[in-house]
């Protein structure tokens, strides 16, 4: 018996391996003439990956465009993500290449739900996910990503806490820090939340040596069955804490495996679905390509702006975050 592995030509994905090298070596060109520095989520497409100056998770990529001299930051992730590079340089333009990059769990809370929400549990420290609109961040205490949810919840003085928007996330961090009282928001990542623990338990049957790795906001039959539960750069890291392990199981979106591969060559990678690029793949991390990074920086689109106001507000709660210890 042997894993099925699919690999999808999905839109938007540059499949002419001949005009790519050209088309990358145009990117960074431009990127050089513009003072400008891309930054890419590792959940994006390979050569989009291979392309930008950093690759990262959330927090990673927040603090380096937090600290780069570069007048333009080309944002290769989801509209949250371009939003937090703004808030926190108000003074650089921000561009992120292709509008439709948004997020479903950005999108499962509003302004207006938080409020509601806060209004029915008055007295209550909000710790939202770096996950969230600029007006979500706004209304909160502080932010936390996947890396430090964990350090942030426990070193809250508050002892109540609303942790918004991902439930599976604010679950397994409610679990860390059983001393908090935590009330957890209804919202999930479609990618992560559509995994359930027959995946993992039917992909390990074929694989039995395998290490598991989970992201946090997968469900929590998925992270009772880990090795690992941690954000996607910590996975990378972790690699190396298994030397004699040859196979790894993967539960986080597809994109992660390429940085993976690149740095250890001669393991293997296996989604937790059995598969590569299924179940496991988000629409809004596929939507940017070279050819939109190439347009970005010709025709500095699509510039990403905040309010004042919110601004001001969501970089309160950014920079809590940011002075937070990370948990690896």
């Amino acid at each position: 018996m042997s894993t099925q592995v699919v690999t999808l030509n999905l839109p938007g994905a540059i499949t002419d391996n001949g005009n790519r090298p050209l088309l990358m070596h145009e990117i960074r060109d431009l990127a050089r003439r513009r003072n400008a520095i891309i930054l890419a989520h590792n959940y994006q497409w390979p050569d989009v990956q291979d392309v930008a100056d950093f690759t990262g998770d959330s927090l990673g990529l927040s603090l380096e465009a937090q600290k780069t001299d570069a007048e333009i930051i080309v944002f290769c992730g989801v509209h949250f993500m371009a939003e937090s590079a703004k808030i926190l340089n108000p003074e650089k333009k921000v561009l992120l290449p292709n509008l439709s990059a948004g997020c479903s769990l950005a999108d499962s809370i509003t302004a207006e739900s938080l409020d509601e929400w806060k209004r029915r549990y008055p007295g209550y420290a909000v710790v939202t996910y770096v996950n969230s609109t600029a007006e979500v961040k706004a209304m909160s205490d502080i932010c936390c990503t996947s890396a430090n949810a964990v350090s942030i919840v426990r070193s809250l003085p508050a002892r109540k806490i609303l942790f918004t928007p991902d439930r599976n996330l604010g679950n397994w961090v409610k679990k860390q820090v059983p001393e908090k009282e935590i009330v957890v928001y209804d919202g999930a990542c479609p990618t992560h939340d559509v995994l359930r623990g027959a995946n993992i338990s039917k992909t390990r049957s074929v694989h039995p040596d395998a290490v598991v790795f989970a992201h946090p906001e997968c469900r929590e039959d998925i992270i009772a069955l880990a090795d690992e539960v941690c954000s996607t750069t910590a996975m990378i890291e972790r690699i190396a804490k298994y030397p004699g392990a040859k196979t790894f199981i993967v539960a986080t979106e597809s994109g992660i495996v390429h940085q993976m591969k690149k740095r250890y060559p001669g393991r293997e990678f296996i989604m937790a679905d059995g598969c590569i690029g299924c179940r496991l793949h988000c629409p809004y991390m596929k939507m940017i390509t070279l050819a939109d990074v190439k347009r970005a920086l010709v025709e500095t689109k699509f510039e990403i702006t905040v309010e004042p106001e919110i601004l001001a507000s969501a970089r309160v709660a950014l920079d809590r975050m940011l002075a937070a210890p990370r948990d690896n």
